[in-house]
């Protein structure tokens, strides 16, 4: 880490010696190689730009009024959500410096892992000229942030999956549960599976997948034999568990068999399933499990239960070569997550080449080609959905193997790449 830091801090300064810019304003070349330095180590506020190169001029001689991009992210504190932010946070420098737009400045707040937080962060950000912000994390501080940046006809890309929080200015940049079950079910069904089963957590996440779970299997002539929701304490879970095996086990001999289990779960709570179902004598070898994007994540196959399990998710090579490429520069792998900023980011500098005013419009950012990034093809829809290219894969214990490859949601000859 410290390499790769003196790495940047040389190409910072070599460029100050051709005369560039940090912020607008000229330093020296020490406090030029340092600022780069901080920028990537992980500050909690403060601006970024990319390698500090000078703006081009306009035709009259004056220097060009940077674009600045606003990134909202819970980093004050400890724990899982803000080791996370602090990995996205890397994952949006990262993406400024690798695209190297000297015209592009990104503000980084700390909403400090609040909805109050996160509004004044945004104003904040505003206020300091940001024309388009990247984030919150979650729909609670995506709510109080979107009056925020309505009233300057601001945009916000949210990492945010809560449907609810999405239009009128607000787009997220997550998968949607519903686009997952739909296309896992749909290659379920295409393969023959007609009986389906889930096992749902008893939260906000399990209510959405529940009904979308019933309409995707109604939707491709299937039938819904059981479905159990499951408590997130892992001595609670286990009845209601091992009762959902016990019916799928029972359903084994009868002309109706249930040939399909959904296990909607992640990082969390998938390796505490997966010894309820293993002594229940449920796995793949005996019916095709599948899961949600929440199986998308390393170490997921040392569950074994879940190993030769279906799942959607986006094509791994994206992944893994932004996962190579962050390591370089970091010397740590990075957060799942990391990803939507890195593409949150990437969109904003692909738009900005445009005039002030046209940059981030509705129809600038809903445009029918869409975008590409880390994880596939993306387009934001007018209600501010998004809509995802995923493949299926087959959980390995080492990675997914993709089954049926995603397809794009634009056409192939109008896509413009973000990375």
């Amino acid at each position: 880490m410290r390499d790769a830091g003196l790495r940047r801090g040389l190409v910072c300064a070599r460029r100050w010696a051709r005369g560039a810019w940090r912020l607008g304003v000229a330093v020296a070349a020490a406090g030029l190689v340092a600022g780069c330095a901080t920028n990537f180590g992980g500050m909690t506020n403060g601006v970024t730009s990319a390698l500090g190169e000078q703006a081009p001029p306009l035709a009259d001689g004056k220097p060009q009024k940077p674009v600045r991009i606003g990134m909202l992210l819970s980093l004050s504190g400890y724990g899982p959500q803000t080791i996370t932010a602090k990995g996205m946070k890397q994952a949006g420098e990262l993406a400024l410096f690798e695209l190297d737009n000297p015209l592009v400045q990104l503000i980084v707040k700390d909403d400090k892992g609040s909805p109050q937080g996160a509004a004044q962060a945004a104003q904040e950000a505003i206020g300091e000229g940001a024309e388009i912000i990247v984030g919150p994390m979650t729909g609670a501080a995506a709510s109080a942030v979107a009056p925020v940046a309505r009233r300057s006809g601001v945009p916000v890309l949210t990492f945010s999956n809560d449907r609810r929080v999405a239009g009128d200015g607000v787009y997220l940049m997550s998968v949607l549960p519903e686009q997952e079950i739909e296309r896992i079910v749909a290659y379920a069904a295409g393969k023959g599976k007609r009986r389906f089963a889930a096992l749902v957590p008893a939260d906000g996440y399990g209510q959405v997948v529940e009904p979308a779970f019933r309409e995707a299997v109604a939707r491709h002539g299937g039938a819904v034999g059981a479905v159990t929701s499951y408590p997130l304490e892992p001595n609670a879970m286990l009845a209601p568990v091992r009762a959902l095996a016990d019916e799928v086990k029972l359903t084994a001999d009868s002309t109706a068999p249930i040939d399909a289990l959904l296990i909607a779960a992640g990082p969390e709570m998938l390796p505490q399933i997966d010894p309820i179902l293993t002594y229940a004598g449920i796995s793949s070898d005996r019916i095709q499990l599948l899961g949600t994007g929440g199986w998308d994540f390393a170490g997921a196959g040392r569950s074994p239960a879940f190993v030769r399990g279906w799942y959607p998710g986006p094509d791994p090579h994206g992944w893994a070569d932004f996962a190579q490429r962050f390591s370089r520069s970091f010397g740590q792998g990075p957060p799942r997550l990391a990803s939507l900023a890195y593409d949150a980011v990437s969109i904003a500098i692909t738009l900005s080449s445009a005039e002030p005013g046209q940059r981030f419009t509705a129809a600038a950012l809903t445009r029918p080609t869409g975008f590409t990034g880390v994880d596939g093809s993306l387009r934001f829809r007018p209600d501010g959905l998004s809509e995802r290219g995923l493949a299926v894969l087959e959980l390995q214990t080492f990675g997914g193997n993709v089954l049926d490859p995603a397809q794009p949601v634009a056409p192939p000859d109008g896509r413009v790449s973000t990375r």
